[in-house]
Order: structure tokens, then sequence, then C-alpha cells
């Protein structure tokens, strides 16, 4: 093994102290080919242009001498740090780190970015990527030349986002060019160090700084959990019941459709039939991308009121459901909170890997299980029946039922 690895992040700026000393006594240099043509690397030190990291790791491995690996940024984010201190390799590594390329991205941009997230669209994760794209207003991407720009902007197609595009960030071609996602397809782009999508929920100038990185500051609302009562998506008449003509599935519904749909960042769920929007908007606030399709354009309407009040970022379609889906991107999980057997089957036709469905009636449940089981999903499902506890002032038994509700929820995967 060689006899000390240095890792050396390097932001185009001159090398601090430390840097320029490990690399001038470096026997092997491990770098990108302009980072080797830029460096002074010693004459007489072993060259390597680091395309596989891997490879790199095993040679220097082998090595007997000392060995530098020069980085992008900070190699200890998304870097190759990881990828050198497997134990495979038996690597003890100093690391040198300058400014990240994100860090970068946002100081040219002008912004702060402990709210944002932070993503990578190496190894086919683009479309992951795009997703957390979809469900947060401020998202850095760090791209591939196979997966850059473009190829974002038109996942993201029909989504309204700026693109800050950095190419060749630290380096005397750095480009930082903004645009609006629907133009961003129209050019020819270098491979570049990061990109920034901004849009979604406003975000107010001049707001008070977060305390946890990767959080948006000041989400609207102050309502913790999720399963909130019905009246929380709905609003209330006047007895301050739930208002009439305004459809929420009940609390322990969303609560086992939620548990069996496992919304992660990067997943995108269908909520169909979606009625005000209280399971869509509970599934957004796990930090997965949500399309919302729904019928009627009053409750259009009152889903992405209730998207604004709990801070979540939901893709209002406005349709019935087998007519619009045809155009939605490709989900990961389903919910089918209203259209039965039907919709089922058009949603199907799509493979997402986790189905959840609502029935009104046993036959209607019936009629979704053989279609699902139809499709090649293993189907499960549960009856659920509550009775809310209702106060009564003044009598013996103060505690009483009240009228009792039965649902059907039936869910599913893809048979192995």
């Amino acid at each position: 093994m060689a006899d000390r690895i240095t890792v050396i992040g390097w932001d185009g700026t001159p090398l601090t102290e430390a840097a320029a000393t490990a690399l001038a006594g470096a026997t092997l240099v491990a770098g990108a080919p302009y980072q080797l043509a830029a460096l002074p690397v010693p004459a007489g030190a072993e060259r390597i242009a680091l395309g596989s990291v891997q490879s790199a790791a095993r040679r220097i491995a082998e090595h007997r001498g000392t060995a530098v690996v020069v980085a992008e940024g900070d190699p200890g984010f998304f870097g190759v740090v990881r990828t050198l201190r497997r134990p495979e390799y038996g690597l003890e590594l100093e690391v040198l780190p300058a400014v990240s390329s994100v860090a970068a991205a946002f100081a040219r941009a002008g912004m702060p970015w402990e709210d944002a997230q932070v993503v990578s669209a190496h190894g086919g994760r683009l479309r992951r990527a795009a997703n957390v794209c979809r469900a947060h207003p401020k998202v850095a991407v760090l791209t591939t030349a196979d997966a850059g720009p473009s190829e974002l902007a038109l996942m993201l197609r029909g989504v309204h986002r700026t693109f800050v595009v950095c190419e060749a960030l630290g380096t005397p071609e750095e480009d930082v060019t903004v645009l609006t996602s629907d133009r961003v397809p129209d050019h020819d782009w270098r491979d570049p160090s990061v990109v920034l999508v901004i849009g979604g929920s406003p975000q107010t100038s001049g707001e008070a700084a977060g305390w946890l990185a990767g959080r948006p500051v000041g989400f609207p609302g102050t309502d913790r959990g999720w399963a909130l009562p019905t009246e929380a998506y709905t609003g209330t008449d006047a007895e301050g019941r739930p208002a009439d003509g305004e459809r929420a599935l009940p609390p322990h519904v969303r609560a086992l459709a939620a548990a069996r749909l496992g919304p992660v960042p990067g997943d995108l769920v269908w909520t169909v039939g979606a009625g005000s929007g209280a399971l869509a908007v509970e599934i957004a606030r796990f930090g997965a991308a949500v399309v919302a399709v729904e019928e009627d354009s009053a409750a259009c309407a009152r889903i992405g009121l209730n998207a604004r009040r709990y801070g979540a970022e939901v893709d209002v379609v406005h349709g019935a459901g087998p007519e619009v889906l045809g155009g939605l991107p490709e989900p990961d999980a389903v919910a089918v909170e209203h259209g039965g057997a039907q919709v089922v089957r058009a949603v199907l036709a799509r493979r997402p890997e986790r189905l959840v469905a609502v029935a009104h009636t046993l036959a209607e449940a019936e009629e979704i299980r053989e279609a699902a089981a139809a499709a090649g999903y293993r189907v499960e499902g549960t009856l659920l029946q509550a009775a809310p506890l209702t106060h009564r002032p003044g009598r013996p038994a103060g505690l009483a039922l009240g009228p009792g509700e039965q649902t059907v929820v039936l869910w599913g995967g893809l048979a192995p």
C-alpha cells in the first residue's frame, strides 16, 4: 500500500500550502485529465486519469510511494472519499477539501442553501432526482454527461422551474446560465458540475434561518403530523362539521393508505380521485413527489389551497381518471381514492410498484381485487370500521359512539 494517500479537493483556486506540499512529494497522482494538465504534477510521478475510482483505488493499494488523488471541490461530499475508504482497499486517507461544487453554485447564484435538497443523478438516478425537484422548491442536482440539464428538464416537462446551470465550475471556462425549464433542452451543455432547480412554493426573502439542513424554513401552518382530522382539509360548516360537498378520506383510512404506499423522497405517487387532497398533501409531506388527479374543478382549487397551507408541493391535474392518466409521468405508487375497478385497470397498465385502492362497497372491492390480480399484482385488503366517540354533557354515560363508517382498503404489489 502507498506510504501516504492524500485526497486534495480543488476548486480552481491556488492550492493551499498543505495541498501543494503533498502534490510536490507525490510519486503517483490520480485525477481528471484537465486537473493533471493544470496542476504542477511532479515530472517523475505516475499519472492515472480518474475515470473509474475503483480501478484507481486498486492501483493505489498496490503502489509503493506517496499517492495523491485530486477531486473537484469537497471530495467527501458525493465524492471519491466514500469509494477510497472501502475496507477492501485498506487505504488510510488524509483529506484536504476545497469549496464544494454545490456551495460554489449557490454562491454564484447569490442564494442561501441550508434549506436545499442535494441529489445526484449518477448511477441511473435521473428520474428519482427529477422527482425530488418536483417535490421541493430548491434542489441542487449533481449531473453527468448523459444525465444533464436537458435530460432533467425533459423529465420535468409541464412543471415550471428555474434552472441555474453551472458549467465547468472552478475552471477558466466556467459559465453560469439562468433559464426557465422549458428553454433548457434548446441548448447544448458542457458537462456541468451542478444544476440548481428553483421554483414551486414561493420563497420569502429575509425569512429567518432554519435549524435543520435540507428542510425549508417557515413551513406554512402549525399542524404537526399527518392523518389530521377531516375538517383540516375540507373546512367546516356553520356548526363546525366538515363542509358538504368536500371529499376527504377519513384519518384512519389515510393512515393505512400512507403506510401501504410507503412514500419516500425520490418516489412519484399518483392520487386519483383525490377529493380535497388530504391524502395527496400528507404523502407530499413525507418528501415524495405527488400528482393529484381530480375531475371536480372546485376540489382542484381546494387541493391547491391545502398544499399551500401545509407547505407541500402537489401537482394538481384536472380531469377524470382513465382519460388523463396517459399523459402523467411514471408512478412508483398509486392511490385510487375514487373511481373503482375501471380506474384501477387504467392505473395498473402503467405498472406501478405499489397500489392502494379504496372501495366503498364489498362488491366494488371484489371488482378491484379481480382487476389487480388479473394484472399480476398480489392483493391484500381489510375492512375498516370506525365510530367516533362523542361527548354528551350532563348524562350518566358522557361518552357515546357516533355513527359508524365502513371502508374497504386494498393494497398490492407486483407479484415476483
